[in-house]
């Protein structure tokens, strides 16, 4: 059995976030989406938020987990008997950073293979960030986000 893990911040979740969910099952036995913690970068949602957010986005499938971690991906990856890291590129300014990123995880761990997919062509243009900041002042956003973030961006920003 194939288990891959699906690391981001998910602050919050987007639909290109979630093709790659899809895709990723295609190809793994089980996906395990990792919300990772990152006390470096304040997020907009709390862990257990992007958790129920995404829960509620892909639904009950049990071959899909949601959890958060903290620390090293390569660490919770080898805890968690995962042998892939899925990883999705937007466009070209993503690749320099997850070549880095590559390169520094395999030499943490041997064995663990990361597999890049290019998200569908219609979310090369959206990230969390960009999301956040358009629903911050008001802008829809949807088409880019489940309908359940958009209503909990509404009343995220309304507060």
């Amino acid at each position: 059995m194939t288990i891959a893990v699906y690391p981001g911040s998910f602050d919050p979740v987007t639909f290109g976030h979630l093709n790659l969910v899809e895709r990723g099952l295609r190809i793994f036995d089980q996906l395990i989406v990792a919300v990772a913690i990152n006390i470096k970068k304040p997020p907009l949602f709390t862990p257990e938020e992007r958790m129920a957010m995404i829960r509620e986005a892909v639904g009950d499938n049990p071959r899909i987990e949601i959890v958060t971690f903290t620390g090293l991906l390569v660490d919770y990856a080898q805890k968690r008997n995962a042998s892939v890291i899925l990883r999705g590129l937007r466009a070209v300014s993503d690749f320099e950073f997850e070549f880095q990123m590559t390169h520094m995880n395999r030499r943490l761990q041997t064995g663990l293979e990361i597999v890049f997919m290019m998200t569908d062509e219609e979310y090369f243009f959206v990230s969390s960030q960009l999301v956040r900041e358009v629903a911050s002042f008001g802008g829809d956003v949807g088409g880019l986000v489940p309908e359940n973030v958009r209503q909990n961006l509404r009343k995220r920003f309304a507060e």
